[in-house]
C-alpha cells in the first residue's frame, strides 16, 4: 500500500478578528483636485466580524470562505494581501504567508469588510513575523491602505476627518443594537460618490456643528436621540443607483426602528433598535417582507482588530 505524504502542519498560526462598521453620520464635501472628497464621519464598530488566519508559507497567498466568498478577489489586488506586502516591505521581511479570510461583513455593502480584512491582516502578519513595529507604525500603514482601514484597526467609536482616515476617539456610553438588511448586489463606492457629485453640485465643506446632537446622544448613551440624529449625505445617491433600497428603509421605519440609514455607500441598510430583542423584531420584519437577501443583528461599539488566538 502506498501512503500519500501528508503536508507538514504550520509551525504556528495567528487568528485575528476585525469588525465591520456603521457610519452614524457621514457628511461629504465637494470633490477636490486630488479626486477625493473631504468627509466628516462618526464611525461605530459593530459585532459583525471578519476573521483572518495567518500561517507560514513559502509564498503570499489567500483563500476565502463564508457568505459571498466567491465575490472576493484572491489575487494581489486583495486588500489583505496588499496589507501583508506593505508590512513586509516596511519591516524588511522576506517571508511568505497564507492568509485565510472568513467573511462575516457583507461584500461591497458599505460596512468596510475589505478594510477590516486589511486591518486584520496587518495585525496577524505583524504577530506572525514578529516585526516589532509599534501600534502607531501599523496605524500609519493602515492609512496608506485605505480611508476606512485605520478605523477597522482601532474600532470602538470615533470621528473621522480628511478622507475618513484621521481619527479622534469619541466618548460613547452603553451599547447600541442594530439590524442590518444586506443585499447580495453590491454598490460601487466610486459610483455612489459620482452620483453624489451629480446630485450635489453645490455641496459645502462638512460642518461639524451638524453632529452635535449625535455626539450628545452617544455621550448620554441615549439610543432614541441617536436614532433621530443618524445622517448620511450619500443616501440619496445610493437610492438613485438602487431605488429598491427605499423598501428596507420603509420596512424598518414601520417596524419601529429608532432610526434607519443606508450604511456608508450602501447598499446595506442599518436600523437602530431599542434593545437586543427589538433588533430581532426588526430583523424578522426585514425577512418577512423579503426586502433583504440576508439579515444580520449586531451590537456596538466593539474593539478593533485584535488577536483572538495564536499557536
Amino acid at each position: 500500500m502506498t501512503l500519500t505524504p501528508v503536508a507538514p502542519l504550520p509551525e504556528h498560526e495567528v487568528r485575528v478578528r476585525a469588525p465591520g462598521k456603521v457610519n452614524l453620520s457621514l457628511r461629504v464635501g465637494p470633490r477636490e483636485a486630488d479626486g477625493y472628497h473631504p468627509v466628516l464621519t462618526v464611525f461605530q464598530a459593530v459585532s459583525v466580524f471578519e476573521e483572518v488566519v495567518a500561517t507560514p508559507s513559502d509564498v503570499r497567498e489567500l483563500t476565502v470562505s463564508g457568505p459571498q466568498a466567491e465575490l472576493v478577489p484572491t489575487d494581489a489586488s486583495n486588500l489583505a494581501l496588499r496589507a501583508a506586502a506593505l508590512l513586509a516591505e516596511r519591516a524588511g521581511v522576506d517571508e511568505g504567508v497564507h492568509l485565510h479570510l472568513h467573511k462575516g461583513v457583507p461584500v461591497a455593502g458599505g460596512m468596510a469588510g475589505g478594510s477590516a480584512d486589511a486591518a486584520a491582516a496587518l495585525v496577524a502578519c505583524d504577530a506572525l513575523w514578529r516585526t516589532g513595529l509599534g501600534r502607531e507604525d501599523l496605524l500609519e500603514l493602515a492609512a496608506e491602505l485605505g480611508s476606512d482601514v485605520p478605523f477597522s484597526f482601532v474600532g470602538h467609536t470615533a470621528v473621522g476627518s480628511g478622507r475618513g482616515h484621521l481619527l479622534t476617539p469619541a466618548l460613547s456610553r452603553g451599547e447600541f443594537h442594530w439590524a442590518f438588511a444586506v443585499q447580495d448586489r453590491g454598490l460601487s463606492t466610486a459610483a455612489v460618490y459620482s452620483a453624489y457629485d451629480e446630485l450635489s453640485a453645490a455641496a459645502e465643506p462638512p460642518d461639524p456643528e451638524g453632529d452635535v446632537p449625535l455626539m450628545q446622544a452617544l455621550r448620554a448613551g441615549d439610543p432614541r436621540a441617536l436614532g433621530a440624529a443618524l445622517h448620511n449625505d450619500l443616501q440619496l445617491a445610493a437610492l438613485e443607483l438602487d431605488p429598491g433600497l427605499a423598501e428596507p428603509l420603509a420596512v424598518a421605519q414601520d417596524a419601529g426602528a429608532l432610526g434607519v440609514v443606508v450604511s456608508g455607500s450602501g447598499p446595506t441598510v442599518a436600523a437602530l433598535a431599542r434593545s437586543r430583542q427589538h433588533a430581532l423584531v426588526l430583523a424578522a420584519a426585514f425577512t418577512a417582507s423579503g426586502v433583504a437577501d440576508r439579515v444580520l443583528t449586531a451590537a456596538g461599539p466593539v474593539s478593533g482588530a485584535r488577536v483572538v488566538a495564536a499557536d
